[in-house]
């Protein structure tokens, strides 16, 4: 089977784990993963991005030139790439670009004009419901009407694309997976007693953007609630990252009488993450759904999957979420889920895993299992293949 992906995702090569796995499924696969030649992320990255190729046995990457260097949805490709389909003949064309990518129209244009008859599919991580105008609507109905097959990051995504019309095959899963040889558990005493971690301190975890939607305010609500409480063991809360509500998170911190027992960590390399997370007894995800954010057709965010989770359970660090969006269906039963925004809910779930030490171990264990069979890059590789299959 042949299998070309195409998304300015996989600009970075850590992000092609699965894709290179999908090659070492079976020997008749190849994975052919088309880049844009340039792209600027913006945010933080500002530096535009000039990409290579790269040919690894039965992968590899190719950039082509495109249009639109930094919005996903307008991101198309040059004349180059139909040389690389006549030549390459994809049985699958996957865009990972959403249901409205101009790239995706291109592709199915492209795969019907050459005869390919490669079927088509795409990804998408778009939560939550939307209104599409003229002309999108066009382009978002030509597209759902000439897709074979949707993988989608989260259910609510599978669902609001039904409501569109879209009535196919469809597989949920994530659209990068974790490399458990990076994220596995590893004690970390040296890096505990340079952060200045007693042996009999629990440590709260969280990684991510300090930013309201990401759910802070309510956690440090929710630690207010813990300090008052005197049944408690010694606690620390570790938070990775950086943002722009740092500031007032100092402030309530200090209000709540709990700013000494905060580690503040900077955004560290992602080698280094690991690290930090094998330091944490818990990690806390809180993320609050929001209608604050809007675009052309669509206004607000919730969380689309939550990728540190899987990321925490893989290092055997057991997980407490919100029911925000995906959380719930990546935590299941293999950890604790509060509703989202309750500080008092969560304050709870905290102190049932500081204070009963056997079911945070026996959280640990179940959600090391689920990452292990369900989310690792191999794991997702073999999903993706075998919903391929189910195409034709």
């Amino acid at each position: 089977m042949k299998i070309l992906v195409a998304s300015h995702t996989y600009i970075v090569d850590l992000n092609c784990e699965k894709l290179r796995s999908l090659t070492q499924i079976r020997p008749d696969i190849e994975v052919t993963v088309v880049v844009p030649k340039r792209w600027n992320p913006g945010g933080v990255q500002s530096r535009k991005i000039e990409t290579q190729p790269r040919q690894e046995g039965r992968f590899r990457v190719v950039p082509i030139s495109n249009f639109s260097q930094n919005n996903q949805g307008l991101l198309s490709f040059g004349a180059g790439i139909i040389p690389l389909l006549r030549q390459f003949r994809p049985d699958v064309i996957q865009v990972e670009q959403g249901a409205k990518a101009l790239g995706y129209a291109e592709l199915i244009t492209l795969n019907r004009a050459l005869g390919l008859k490669a079927k088509n599919v795409f990804f998408t991580w778009w939560n939550l419901p939307y209104e599409v105008k003229f002309p999108l609507s066009l382009l978002e109905s030509y597209n759902l009407r000439h897709t074979d097959g949707l993988v989608v990051g989260n259910q609510d995504g599978a669902d609001i694309l039904c409501e569109h019309g879209y009535h196919g095959p469809a597989c949920v899963m994530p659209q990068l997976g974790v490399d458990e040889r990076i994220f596995c558990p590893e004690p970390q005493p040296d890096l505990a007693a340079e952060q200045g971690i007693a042996p009999d301190e629990f440590v709260i975890g969280f990684v991510g953007r300090f930013v309201e939607e990401k759910g802070l305010l309510t956690l440090f609500q929710a630690l207010g609630k813990l300090q008052g409480s005197q049944n408690n063991r010694p606690w620390k809360l570790l938070l990775l990252g950086r943002g722009p509500l740092k500031t007032r998170l100092q402030a309530l911190a200090a209000e709540l009488g709990i700013g000494d027992r905060i580690l503040w960590i900077e955004s560290v390399p992602h080698a280094d993450v690991p690290r930090y997370i094998n330091l944490m007894d818990c990690l806390i995800l809180p993320s609050e759904t929001t209608y604050q954010f809007k675009t052309l057709s669509a206004a607000g965010w919730k969380e689309q999957f939550g990728h540190v989770l899987i990321e925490a359970m893989a290092c055997k660090v057991p997980v407490v979420g919100s029911d925000s969006g995906e959380i719930p269906h990546v935590i299941k039963t293999d950890g604790l889920v509060f509703p989202e925004g309750d500080a008092a809910a969560l304050s709870e779930k905290i102190a049932t895993l500081l204070n009963h030490p056997d079911q945070q171990q026996t959280l640990a264990e179940q959600g090391y299992c689920r990452a292990m069979a369900e989310y690792t890059n191999r794991a997702l590789a073999k999903r993706m293949l075998s919903f391929y299959e189910t195409l034709f």
